[in-house]
């Protein structure tokens, strides 16, 4: 997936400016497409100029004038034709696993730290999510259709940050037993 059907998809429910595009990438379509506000707006730039979106732009006295996105007709075609490729998995690059693969050159209470760090970051994500999930999905039953699939892609980050603590959880049990067999 790109940035521009992750920023395509946050317009189709209403226009936004790219600050809020960034508001909504670190606090819900982050746990699942990471952007930073500078690469929001650069392609903010790109999409408007390929006509994928347009911008409404709101004066203001004394500030920089506001610029609010909408998806325009050919914006949703390009996505539909997004949504229409089958997707591939993505491959998994994790600077921690190369680490533990690697373990055995360092002194296992590094690798310790960094593992209760990482353990830390998931259960602190994993709570975040549950809370977003208290908030925005408390009468499942009452969801739309559009609302399911979104608590469904919320699911999926619980899991994720859900297995992640367990495999952590794993990883210090063991590395902890091998420090005391050295």
């Amino acid at each position: 997936m790109a940035l521009a059907q992750a920023i395509l998809t946050c317009l189709i429910d209403a226009p936004h400016s790219g600050y809020d595009l960034s508001k909504i990438f670190s606090e819900s379509v982050g746990y699942f497409w990471n952007a930073s506000q500078q690469q929001i707006y650069r392609e903010l730039g790109k999409l408007e100029s390929r006509g994928l979106i347009e911008a409404e732009i709101i004066p203001r006295e004394g500030r920089l004038d506001k610029k609010i996105y909408s998806i325009t007709d050919a914006g949703k075609q390009h996505l539909i034709g997004w949504m229409l490729q089958p997707s591939e998995p993505d491959i998994v690059r994790e600077d921690l696993l190369v680490k533990i693969f690697a373990g055995g050159l360092v002194p296992v209470d590094v690798l310790v730290d960094d593992v209760e760090r990482h353990r830390r970051i998931h259960v602190e994500k994993l709570a975040k999510y549950r809370e977003i999930e208290q908030e925005k999905c408390p009468y499942a039953d009452r969801l739309s259709s559009t609302e399911k699939l979104r608590r469904l892609v919320l699911h999926a980050g619980i899991r994720y940050e859900s297995e992640w603590i367990a495999w952590c959880d794993e990883a210090l049990a063991t590395l902890k037993e091998s420090e005391e067999q050295s």
